[in-house]
């Protein structure tokens, strides 16, 4: 007994130490999200037209993982599915490339269902989940999160020009603090757990 409560002495430094390591990245995201959110706000017609650059590529370039699937599955209809996937794909990253004000209004309307499916996902999870103990963090960022997705409603497409990138920072800093919060509870957790167990 003696020798294997030596051995367990010996091994619980090592947990202690990945989940220090592992909640240090996760304060050091969660400070970085709150960072680039602010950015965002300062930044909202150059963050909006910043998104809608990087979904002009990541259609090109699942135009080209499309394209490369078509090959390597069996079966004419098969590529020929796969081949017209990537045309679409392509020639919509491209259209939206070259007229970004078109792509603005289009994100706009995803980003306005992409709110309001977030806020009432966190809240039904908190509702869910609340009796074992869930943070109140989670309800209060399903509930922003979902009147951000309402006031967007309200004001497109006429200020699709900022608000994708005013929304999308103000997300980030609800989504960094709410990580960072959860982050610092369990921190504050593993350090009571040595005062416990004496």
């Amino acid at each position: 007994m003696t020798s294997s409560g030596a051995a367990s002495d010996h091994e619980s430094p090592i947990p202690k130490s990945l989940a220090k390591r592992a909640t240090g990245l996760s304060i050091f995201l969660s400070v970085l999200l709150i960072i680039l959110g602010m950015l965002a706000i300062l930044l909202p017609v150059e963050m909006s037209f910043g998104v809608v650059i990087v979904v002009c590529w990541l259609l090109m370039i699942g135009a080209v993982v499309q394209v490369i699937d078509a090959f390597k599955g069996s079966g004419a209809w098969h590529t020929i599915w796969k081949i017209t996937v990537a045309i679409v794909y392509f020639v919509t990253g491209l259209y939206l490339r070259f007229n970004l004000g078109i792509g603005l209004v289009t994100l706009t309307l995803a980003l306005i269902v992409f709110f309001v499916v977030q806020g009432l996902a966190d809240i039904f999870i908190y509702f869910r989940v609340r009796r074992s103990g869930a943070s109140g963090s989670l309800l209060f960022h399903g509930i922003v999160t979902l009147i951000l997705g309402l006031m967007i409603w309200r004001h497109w497409p006429t200020g699709s020009l900022w608000v994708i990138g005013t929304l999308v920072g103000i997300n980030m800093i609800m989504t960094g603090t709410t990580r960072l919060m959860l982050t610092l509870a369990v921190r504050r957790a593993l350090k009571a757990m040595p005062q416990a167990a004496r």
